[in-house]
């Protein structure tokens, strides 16, 4: 008797060729001139099974930058917590830098960036199921080193984070300067010197 196929495998395997039409095509063509119907005939499927999973190609897109990112969707995500925070958060932001400079995380989280600029929807879809979550998990390494003693009490996490990360995002978004080891190392001594504690120990 013949095996029947596995509707889920079969589920899945659209998904991924969805996933993978789309991270290509934004890539060859950029975002503007995307469309639901290019992706679908690249990934072998009809725009309709596309329009099951996903509202829009920005939400398309999104996704496939999660499918290429470790930390995908439905991953737990943690920062190291070695007990030594300079070396914690300089191996993490290498990885950042190292990550924004990767030519294939690039035209996604380019084009991502573009359509949340104009698209209340789906940036507040990037914040709930990436930017937000990661968030979380950078606030939850610096309550520790809070509760260690190695940064301020009362520092603002979410201010922190900006400082740390902003001018990174800043460099890669203007294309300002090289994205390197060094910068990343300097971007975290330059904020452990203004988020550490004052006054005697």
């Amino acid at each position: 008797m013949a095996k029947q196929p596995d509707p889920a495998r079969r589920s899945q395997r659209s998904r991924q060729a969805i996933l993978t039409a789309a991270r290509e095509l934004v890539s060859e063509v950029g975002y503007a001139k995307l469309t639901i119907e290019a992706i679908a005939a690249r990934a072998g499927v009809g725009k309709q099974t596309i329009y099951r999973w996903w509202p829009s190609k920005g939400a398309v897109i999104l996704d496939a930058f999660l499918a290429l990112s470790e930390s995908g969707p439905e991953q737990d995500i943690t920062l190291p917590d070695t007990g030594d925070l300079e070396a914690d958060l300089k191996a993490v932001m290498r990885a950042t830098v190292a990550e924004f400079a990767d030519p294939a995380f690039e035209k996604p989280i380019r084009a991502l960036n573009t359509e949340i600029t104009n698209d209340p929807t789906l940036a507040a879809l990037y914040l709930e199921k990436l930017a937000g979550p990661v968030d979380e998990a950078k606030k939850a390494r610096l309550r520790s080193a809070q509760r260690a003693g190695q940064l301020a009490a009362d520092a603002d996490l979410d201010l922190a984070l900006e400082l740390l990360y902003a001018p990174l995002y800043q460099r890669w978004l203007l294309r300002s300067g090289p994205l390197t080891a060094q910068y990343a190392d300097a971007l975290v001594d330059a904020f452990l010197k203004a988020m550490r504690p004052t006054g005697p120990s």
